[in-house]
């Protein structure tokens, strides 16, 4: 059974280390949703020095460099930011799928937390209504979802 938070104010970053793999394509988005990842981490304590942001070219890669990640063992989770926007072809919901896929397989295959900040919009307004600088930004939720599993198989001990 999970633990209960109610609140975000209670998970505790301290001692932990993160990876952020963030998508450049869409950079305007993915790096406001960047900014909110690195927001909620600091809030719960996580130390500047132990967060690292890795750019991988687009969302498609973004599996890919969360596995080498793992492979170190430097990190305690990963916080994986990207943005898929519709064009006018089925190209979104092949990157789309596959991203997801692809960062389930790993995190789990390799049994670490990996938060999913990859966001799908159907046009760059909802993208960016999904990235604003406030507490909505789907980065710092996702920088939450992360802290929150974190402190899960801290208090755990496992």
């Amino acid at each position: 059974m999970f633990m209960k938070t109610n609140t975000f104010n209670k998970l505790n970053g301290e001692g932990l280390k993160i990876a952020i793999a963030q998508a450049r394509f869409n950079s305007d988005i993915t790096g406001a949703l960047a900014r909110g990842a690195v927001k909620a981490l600091k809030e719960a304590g996580v130390r500047d020095g132990d967060i690292k942001i890795f750019q991988a070219p687009g969302s498609f890669e973004i599996p890919l460099l969360c596995q080498k990640l793992v492979k170190t063992k430097k990190y305690n989770g990963i916080i994986a930011i990207g943005a898929v926007i519709k064009g006018e072809t089925a190209h979104f919901d092949y990157i789309a799928k596959a991203t997801t896929d692809g960062i389930m397989r790993v995190m789990l295959d390799y049994n670490v937390p990996i938060a999913f900040g990859v966001i799908t919009a159907y046009n760059m307004k909802q993208a960016q209504a999904r990235a604003r600088n406030d507490k909505s930004n789907k980065g710092y939720e996702a920088g939450m979802a992360l802290l929150e599993i974190c402190n899960y198989f801290k208090l755990r001990n496992d």
